[in-house]
């Protein structure tokens, strides 16, 4: 196994895709090779990850404390992830082959499984920020969406797909894609269900793909620019031998990918502090804390408050500037999220209002529930708690000056 090349690779598909989507399609390759020297390794990012957030930090519940599962368990729900993981790309890899010929594509197994591996890249990086608290699946979602964008430019190189229909092609595979995600741990199922996403082929297979520059897609294009070029800047930092060029190119790279491409200084928490009011709609503040973070130059920024009566009524309010991982968060808020479960005792959903990306989730069992937005694609505010019902904990956040929050989107930012 060469780990540089393995490097090379990720940071090549992730910052210049443009260049090389075309060096991936033309070097030969088998599906053993791939699984070898790239999948194997980059696939047991996410249920690491997930078994570090699970097993040894911990789940923080509010007013409980932190859960953790035992190792045991965690030990075997990492290895149960990590084999769902290499089964789907897989079954993603046959489905991409099999619909090749319905959009003008060339058929290949190994090229359909360059395609799925490679788009993989971006969410199984993105996994490690299952470890930050409760936007971390925000951030996870943003990498996923980011691979959507990998996929839309490699089909024309590794499938061979007209660009008049890699729209359509990219539209289906991504409709199958969601189905996978549901069924996970259920392959065969997954197959049959895909099989309904394919009967849309008729329809798609003669459409084409417009990116208009204000939407989430445009967006994307726009900081896969940004990203090329810190790219660029890193190779050239290598080649002069520079190790000084080479860490601030190497800190560039990583702050374009995460922040998409601006210098952001998160606020002090001292600036959070009037978002975080003495007392809420009558309840009064028991609880305080307001801290600045940052490592390997990102910093973050967290308020966040207990309020209680003492009684049966207890809710906690955080507000997070994510300063320099906001181009994550942003991403994750262009992807236009619509999603709604329904429980025997609750539901949970998220959705657009506005311009915010909104997560709600109420259970009447417990009188539990929570209520959360992200501002200015930067900002997360939540509130959550023991009340009476959902539309109080609406309430409560709208008793906070949500749109003076809003207005500091650009405080701090130079942009790229």
């Amino acid at each position: 196994m060469d780990f540089n090349r393995l490097i090379a690779r990720v940071k090549n598909i992730l910052l210049t895709p443009n260049t090389e989507w075309p060096v991936i399609a033309a070097e030969p390759a088998s599906t053993q090779s791939l699984y070898t020297n790239y999948i194997l390794i980059l696939a047991a990012i996410p249920a690491v990850f997930g078994f570090i957030k699970s097993t040894i930090i911990g789940i923080g519940i509010p007013f409980v404390g932190t859960i953790r599962i035992g190792m045991g368990a965690g030990i075997a729900q990492m290895l149960l992830q990590y084999g769902v993981v290499l089964g789907l790309t897989f079954v993603l890899a046959l489905i991409i082959d099999a619909l090749a010929s319905n959009f003008g594509a060339q058929k290949n197994q190994v090229q359909a499984l360059k395609t799925a591996a490679y788009s993989y890249t971006a969410s199984w990086i993105a996994s490690v920020c299952l470890i930050v608290p409760w936007i971390g699946w925000l951030l996870a979602i943003a990498g996923g969406i980011y691979g959507i964008y990998l996929m839309y430019l490699g089909l024309p190189h590794t499938m061979k797909s007209p660009p008049e229909k890699t729209g359509g092609y990219l539209a289906v595979i991504i409709v199958i894609a969601i189905v996978l995600g549901w069924v996970a741990g259920a392959l065969v199922a997954s197959l049959s269900g895909a099989g309904a996403a394919m009967n849309a082929r008729s329809a798609l297979s003669g459409s084409t793909l417009s990116i208009d520059s204000d939407s989430g897609f445009g967006k994307l294009a726009a900081m896969g620019a940004k990203m090329e070029e810190a790219g660029k800047k890193l190779d050239a930092a290598q080649k002069s031998g520079d190790t000084q060029a080479q860490a601030a190119a190497a800190a560039a790279v990583l702050s374009t990918a995460l922040s998409g491409g601006d210098s952001v200084e998160a606020l002090s928490p001292d600036a959070l502090k009037p978002f975080i009011p003495e007392t809420l709609a009558g309840l009064p503040r028991t609880s305080f804390s307001a801290e600045k973070n940052g490592a390997m130059g990102m910093q973050v920024s967290t308020a966040r408050a207990t309020y209680s009566d003492g009684q049966q009524r207890s809710v906690e309010l955080e507000i997070t500037d994510t300063g320099s991982i906001k181009g994550l968060v942003g991403m994750a808020a262009w992807a236009q999220i619509e999603q709604e479960r329904q429980t025997e005792t609750g539901y949970e959903k998220t959705y657009k209002s506005g311009g915010r990306l909104i997560h709600e989730q109420w259970d009447n069992s417990s009188k539990r529930g929570e209520y959360s937005m992200v501002l200015g694609d930067r900002f997360a505010v939540k509130v959550q708690g023991t009340t009476d019902s959902i539309e109080t904990l609406k309430g409560l956040l709208g008793t906070i000056n949500l749109g003076a929050l809003e207005a500091l989107r650009n405080e701090g930012v130079k942009k790229g």
